[in-house]
């Protein structure tokens, strides 16, 4: 099993956590407050540093309950932590609602960092790219559901 180490960064701050066993999401909570307007974003402290196993990275996504309750989402999701990274996460939360306002307490869950292995890959440059049933069609090629 792989380990990531965690530094507690400010007295508020809490190590991520999963809510249930078997969960792909660590839960990142806020050691700050703030008021989202609609429409409006705020770069949120977590108060923790983390240290990735060598050979993943840490994508950092919104949280559903949130955006299905208020519109609350994570503005760059999803927001990418590299393994060399020792600096504070920072999660920058959009409120998406037309109307309501939303207010992120200190202790609020605000996103999740899930954890992803990543391959070893070297970029080699081709004159030609093998042939796929898909070739060079883009946005929308596949056709409406």
């Amino acid at each position: 099993m792989l380990e990531l180490p965690v530094r507690l960064l400010h007295a508020d701050a809490r190590a991520p956590s999963r809510a249930y066993e078997g969960d792909a999401g660590f839960d990142l909570v806020s050691i700050e407050a703030a008021d989202l307007a609609p429409g409006a974003r705020a770069s949120l402290g977590c108060g923790i540093a983390i240290e990735l196993p060598e050979g993943t990275c840490g994508l950092v996504l919104p949280r559903s309950g949130l955006a299905r309750d208020h519109g609350v989402t994570v503005v760059n999701s999803p927001g990418l932590v590299d393994s060399g990274y020792r600096g504070e996460l920072r999660v920058t939360l959009i409120n998406t609602d037309r109307e309501a306002p939303f207010r992120v307490e200190p202790g609020m869950r605000i996103a999740q960092l899930v954890v992803v292995a990543l391959p070893q890959i070297a970029v080699v440059v081709r004159d030609e790219l093998a042939a796929s049933a898909r070739g060079e069609q883009g946005f929308g090629s596949s056709g409406r559901a």
